[in-house]
């Protein structure tokens, strides 16, 4: 299980701002907030530090994905995205390459990083011993 992940930005207002807007329906906030870093969480994670961090440095373009609970989440992510800045980079839909029920989209970010919110809505949940 990952506890946290983090991606650089070149600097924290832009992204972080992004961020806010385009993960608002997917119900992550701001948890930990200064110059140098921001971090973003689901009200229910327990960890007052966050899951998903920003950082300021060099980077290079990263795939992030974040979980959605339904299609109209997966949705409402992507508009939300559009509308805080970023680009298309594949609407909402299923894409059953992966496999039968992966509904996703997909936007690049202001720095770049191509971000998906998906929903599984057929994939059956395994038992783990």
């Amino acid at each position: 299980m990952i506890d946290h992940f983090g991606i650089k930005v070149k600097n924290l207002g832009i992204p972080k701002a992004f961020y806010q807007a385009a993960l608002a329906p997917l119900n992550y906030q701001i948890q930990f907030d200064n110059e140098w870093v921001a971090s973003f969480a689901e009200p229910r994670n327990a960890d007052p530090t966050g899951d998903f961090w920003l950082n300021v440095g060099q980077q290079e373009p990263e795939h992030s994905v974040f979980s959605a609970q339904n299609e109209k989440e997966v949705e409402a992510f992507y508009q939300a995205a559009l509308a805080a800045g970023g680009k298309d980079n594949g609407a909402p839909g299923e894409r059953s390459l992966y496999h039968p029920g992966y509904y996703a989209a997909y936007i690049i970010d202001p720095d770049g990083n191509n971000i998906e919110a998906v929903y599984h809505k057929n994939k059956r949940k395994e038992k783990r011993i």
